[in-house]
């Protein structure tokens, strides 16, 4: 549309001037040889008048309205038809009759004027006749204007005939061109939706479309190989991580059992909770290898209490807290039921309770808890740090942002970050803002779900 609004513009433009002076040369050219006509009958009408014949010259305007079809009248001073021919010049209308009358007052014809370039009038020409400066009688000249109308016609559909033709031949150019100009554009497009469905080795030729073009399709043909490479090395990772680390856990838990053979009963809740702590690792291990994978994990939806998840994870944490005397206190619903993915929640979960243990003060206050609004369920990590700005608070979950005030406090600002995209596996988001009277509110916002 861009090329194509401006070219059927200009080529009405130039259809329509080129029209119009056709059609005013061809009027132009009607009047010329009207009035021509009058001066060469105005001379012969001297002639006849002066010699007081009129044979002569009424032959000759016979001839002339058989041969063109124009009627010629002579006038005497006294206004009455001296010579017409075969026709009946006496019957004139009131505008014939009008010219006639200025004619003999010794008033030239004047070319007729039109509003439009394509009109041409019926009217009649009326010339004086001068004898010595005297006014001896007068000429009128009648012709019809269906010629000329007919050439006008025929001039305006020979333009517009033109202007569609080119118009055609131009919308096709415009298309075509258009096309091959896009044509990259619309292979990148289907390249990076086959990359999107996991699709690594999609690619787009290089040998069409425009030079500029070209050199985007080489550029992201390098980008897709990079990152095939990337995801690639990622998954060689995965596989590595898998073996390395599947199995000392499952040699640690099998320790974990051994030893509990030789401990007494008082130990027995220590070893459930040691036991439960392995199995979530293990977990947590699976999902964390399935998103290296492919990008997203398998997730398990089922029903989860997140009030009683997050009461489990409070006492995970109790110990590490109270090391610098944060005290962990529960909040929120005694009771709050989604469907979602259990390991999933857990661990975006402790990645915000590592986060606010990390900043909050020595002797400070952590409130975890979980509650219900409407269809959404939220997990709340309330702390009493430092606090965040609004603008800091959007970064927040960015990868490897941290705060100008952190300070020494190890970290790498990818915390918040991983907990982002582990709820965006199961439709959930990190919600990160500034809590009144310092610190900062971090909610796990989850909605309601179909169990699979």
């Amino acid at each position: 549309m861009v090329f194509l609004v401006p070219l059927v513009a200009i080529l009405v433009a130039l259809g329509g001037a080129a029209g119009w002076s056709a059609a005013r040369s061809v009027q132009q050219a009607f009047y010329t040889q009207q009035l021509g006509d009058l001066g060469y009958f105005a001379t012969s009408a001297r002639q006849a008048l002066r010699s007081g014949s009129p044979a002569v010259i009424d032959a000759e305007v016979r001839r002339f309205q058989e041969v063109y079809g124009i009627e010629v009248t002579v006038f005497d001073l006294g206004g009455s038809v001296w010579a017409a021919g075969d026709h009946d010049g006496a019957v004139l209308g009131d505008e014939d009759a009008e010219r006639v009358k200025l004619a003999l007052s010794g008033r030239r014809a004047e070319q007729p004027t039109t509003d439009v370039p394509w009109g041409v009038a019926d009217a009649a020409l009326a010339e004086p006749v001068f004898d010595d400066g005297d006014v001896i009688g007068a000429v009128l000249v009648s012709a019809d204007a269906e010629a000329p109308r007919t050439a006008i016609l025929q001039q305006l559909l020979l333009f517009a005939a033109i202007v569609l033709v080119l118009t055609a031949l131009g919308v096709l150019l415009v298309f075509r061109l258009a096309r091959w100009v896009l044509s990259p554009v619309g292979r990148l497009d289907e390249a990076m939706v086959a990359i999107e469905r996991g699709e690594m080795d999609a690619r787009v030729a290089e040998d069409a479309g425009p030079p500029e073009l070209r050199r985007m399709t080489q550029v992201f043909n390098g980008m897709a190989d990079q990152i095939e490479r990337v995801m690639t090395r990622q998954q060689e990772f995965a596989l590595n991580a898998s073996h390395e680390l599947r199995n000392p856990l499952n040699a640690l838990l099998l320790r974990v059992e051994h030893l509990a053979t030789g401990l007494g009963p008082e130990w027995r809740d220590d070893i459930e909770e040691t036991r439960e702590e392995g199995r979530r690792m293990t977990r947590i291990l699976e999902t964390l290898l399935g998103l290296a994978r492919g990008g997203r994990g398998d997730s398990t939806i089922s029903a989860v209490d997140l009030a009683a998840l997050a009461a489990r994870r409070l006492d995970a944490w109790r110990d590490v807290a109270a090391g610098r005397g944060i005290e962990l206190r529960s909040t929120g619903d005694a009771s709050v039921m989604s469907s979602t993915d259990r390991t999933i929640v857990e661990s975006a979960l402790d990645a915000v309770i590592d986060n606010a243990v990390k900043y909050s003060p020595d002797g400070g206050w952590i409130e975890i808890g979980a509650r219900r609004d409407g269809g959404t369920c939220r997990l709340t990590v309330r702390d009493r740090g430092p606090g965040l700005t609004d603008e800091q608070a959007a970064a927040a979950t960015d990868r490897f942002w941290r705060s100008a005030d952190t300070g020494d406090i190890p970290g790498s600002g990818l915390g918040l970050a991983i907990a982002t995209d582990l709820l965006a596996t199961v439709g959930g988001e990190l919600a990160v803002a500034a809590a009144d009277g310092g610190g900062l509110v971090v909610e796990l916002v989850l909605r309601d779900r179909t169990p699979r």
